[in-house]
């Protein structure tokens, strides 16, 4: 019996997308593709500022960030969902499944904390440019990318931490991948603590960005409206509307995901995809967007492909 408890606390299984057989291949190919867009685009935005000394500069110092990040949340996502599909297999150990949810968790806070850090440079560098090269030096920099993963790394670990302490008495994973509400499903214990907690570190991560990044947007709104230089106007609200849409497509499938999960009659298919393209879609067009929008690293990438990239 003991051999038995232990098997069933130590293998998990995922619900899993229950993929209709007709919608088998398209889901597949769907999902083969994402994973190789995500992997292809964010090393080749990696590449190309890590080659080009022209964009050692704070701005694209802190978008490696951004790419590092996606690549983090697409390979703890997909490979396992592509498992799933091509063989039909619904079974996961338990530290794999937490491994998967701290790194899930790390992407979802690192996203957040990232692009609050590069509204903070485009403010800095719009609405202060005189100062911009004393206050975002390359030190400076380093800083705030070791303090916003320090951060980020704090703050799962100690949800983590409160979730280990608990046995499990059950084993059946209610979502298409693990994540920390899922995990303490698994617990017959009070985890009122870990729930505060959760909700804790959610309003703190989303506070934390809406507000700067809402106050640091509309400063420069204000400052592009005084600025008589059209050339300039054009620029920063170009770079500027590049990072507000990458904040509001996290925003928008966020609640996507929220609000499938709300609705029971919906069908559980329709929820689960909802609740993966939340850490699937924005991997797969974060990179697209800063090589289409950003002229700097646009140029660079016609001549890292060879080819045209025609504008959005």
């Amino acid at each position: 019996m003991d051999n038995v408890s232990s098997n069933i606390t130590y293998i998990l299984n995922i619900e899993g997308l229950n993929i209709p057989p007709i919608a088998f291949y398209p889901v597949f190919i769907i999902a083969i593709i994402s994973y190789c867009l995500i992997i292809f685009c964010n090393i080749v935005i990696l590449l190309i500022i890590a080659i080009e000394k022209r964009l050692h500069e704070p701005m694209y110092l802190l978008l490696i960030n951004l790419p590092v990040n996606d690549l983090i949340g697409g390979t703890v996502i997909l490979p396992q969902l592509i498992h799933e599909i091509l063989w039909d297999s619904r079974s996961i150990s338990y530290p794999v499944c937490v491994t998967q949810a701290f790194f899930i968790h790390m992407y979802a806070g690192g996203t957040v904390l990232i692009l609050t850090a590069m509204a903070y440079d485009r403010y800095v560098a719009i609405c202060l440019p005189l100062r911009y090269n004393t206050i975002m030096t390359n030190t400076n920099v380093l800083k705030i990318t070791i303090l916003v993963w320090f951060i980020d790394l704090v703050l799962m670990a100690v949800l983590f931490y409160l979730l280990l302490r608990f046995p499990r008495c059950r084993s059946l994973i209610s979502n298409t991948y693990c994540d920390n509400p899922s995990l303490l499903r698994l617990v017959c214990a009070d985890t009122s603590l870990n729930n505060i907690y959760g909700l804790f570190i959610t309003a703190l991560l989303q506070i934390s960005s809406v507000v700067p990044i809402a106050f640091t947007y509309l400063q420069i709104l204000l400052t592009c409206l005084r600025n008589k230089r059209s050339d300039a106007k054009k620029k920063a609200i170009q770079t500027c509307a590049t990072h507000l849409a990458v904040f509001i497509i996290l925003e928008i499938t966020g609640l996507f995901s929220i609000l499938a999960y709300r609705f029971e009659n919906a069908s559980p298919f329709i929820r689960r995809m909802f609740g993966a393209s939340t850490l699937i879609f924005p991997p797969a067009v974060n990179p697209i967007i800063y090589g289409l929008k950003t002229k700097e690293i646009k140029s660079k990438l016609k001549q890292f492909l060879g080819c045209k990239v025609s504008p959005l």
